[in-house]
């Protein structure tokens, strides 16, 4: 039996320069897709997973996402005066609870790696998830909690992982697999954004991560890595064969909103997902034939 994963870190200290002037001064994590800014799908993807503690790794210019996180009274005040109780249940009812949620800062832009570990002090010794909001996940059971369920049998290290084109894995951590199953594949190495011809594979890494708390003591060194960065993957390429590692082909759509065509595309796909907007959307979309 392995530990159950309690905690949750979330690396939003990134500026958005890809979506500017929009991003100027608003978090690239609070772009709405449809209703909602990115950072709350993650959360309420974290909260289906059974996390209990949500820590984010800010940086400056974040005042609006931590405040996405408050209460509002002023307008919950003008809701209620006008009869609006469906509106308030809306803005309160997916909140995490006082207390279970942690802010921490990232105070120089060096790289996931980094960002993880700012967040070390408060994740201390047991299993922890990582999720980067902008990758959006569209899925009948949320990612996370599918990784939750395989680090259940496995634990270790277990993250999420999609096939792409051979030409892409420079864009991306790429698994050496030592077997594979179909679903979830052991690795006995991790490569960083490699050449395609120097690529392993082509089962990439998605945002979505359960990691052991051994990562940690690979981080402490700060050792930089491709980009002049201090990579997440590199550190957790480092603990295996003291640590397992299992990338999970998980079942769902993701959708890269950190790219302007991706946001458009989770835009219209989580629309066309509602049964409130489903007609009204296929028949916009049929505009453009």
């Amino acid at each position: 039996m392995h530990n159950r994963v309690r905690k949750c870190v979330f690396p939003v200290g990134g500026m958005g320069t890809r979506f500017l002037p929009a991003t100027k001064a608003m978090p690239k994590e609070m772009l709405p897709v449809v209703d909602k800014p990115l950072i709350q799908y993650a959360v309420e993807e974290a909260q289906a997973a059974g996390i209990e503690h949500f820590i984010f790794v800010t940086g400056r210019g974040k005042t609006a996402l931590e405040d996405h996180f408050d209460y509002a009274p002023e307008l919950e005040r003008t809701l209620r005066e006008h009869g609006k109780d469906a509106d308030i249940e809306r803005v309160r009812s997916w909140m995490p609870k006082s207390g279970q949620i942690s802010f921490t800062r990232q105070q120089e832009p060096l790289g996931l790696g980094h960002a993880v570990w700012c967040a070390r002090d408060l994740v201390d010794e047991e299993p922890f998830a990582v999720v980067l909001p902008d990758d959006l996940i569209l899925a009948e059971t949320p990612c996370l909690a599918q990784l939750v369920q395989a680090h259940a049998k496995v634990g270790g290290h277990v993250v999420a992982v999609a096939d792409v084109p051979r030409e892409q894995t420079r864009r991306y951590g790429v698994l050496d697999i030592e077997s594979d199953d179909g679903m979830l594949a052991r690795a006995r190495g991790l490569v960083e954004k490699p050449a395609p011809e120097d690529a392993p594979s082509t089962l990439t890494i998605i945002g979505r991560y359960i990691l052991d708390p051994g990562v940690f003591e690979h981080l402490d060194r700060q050792i930089k890595g491709a980009g002049g960065e201090i990579q997440l993957t590199d550190a957790i390429a480092r603990t295996i064969g003291r640590v397992s590692f299992h990338g999970l082909r998980f079942a769902g759509r993701r959708f890269d909103c950190g790219d302007k065509v991706g946001w458009l595309h989770a835009n219209l796909s989580f629309a066309l997902n509602r049964p409130d907007m489903r007609d009204q959307v296929a028949a916009f979309l049929a505009e453009f034939g």
